[in-house]
């Protein structure tokens, strides 16, 4: 996650360890470490949270839920060939996973698009010294 203070919070560490869900900070100041997020904050933020009034929770749900379906069923993403994910991840599917067990309306993928980082984000790296 980012390092900025809206994502620090007592609750979310409780979270953390009460799943045992190992939790990872972005180095600070390389958001690209986190592109995809940052990519998607961005739009959500461009396309829908800074161009609505919200009148109530009811209706911030309401216009999300809209928001993520057409983000997810219907415009082309050119990370994946110009397909909605939903398409892209019926048409990779395994075999087993075509006859719909996962519904990409629910916002299920069959399988990751892009694989688990092998070291974490976390990890120190060392550059070696040319000299």
């Amino acid at each position: 996650s980012d390092n900025g203070t809206e994502l620090i919070s007592m609750a979310i560490l409780r979270w953390s360890q009460l799943t045992r869900i190992e939790w990872h900070y972005i180095a600070p100041g390389k958001p690209q470490q986190n592109a995809f997020v940052e990519s998607f904050d961005g739009q959500l933020r461009d396309e829908l949270l800074n161009e609505t009034l919200f009148l109530s929770l009811d209706h911030a749900r309401e216009l999300l839920a809209e928001w993520q379906e057409d983000y997810n069923t219907v415009r082309p993403h050119s990370g994946i060939g110009n397909q909605p994910p939903c398409t892209y991840a019926m048409l990779t599917a395994s075999v087993m996973q075509q006859d719909g067990t996962l519904r990409c309306v629910e916002g299920s993928a069959p399988h990751p698009v892009a694989s688990p980082s092998r070291t974490g984000s976390n990890d120190q790296r060392i550059l070696p010294i040319d000299g």
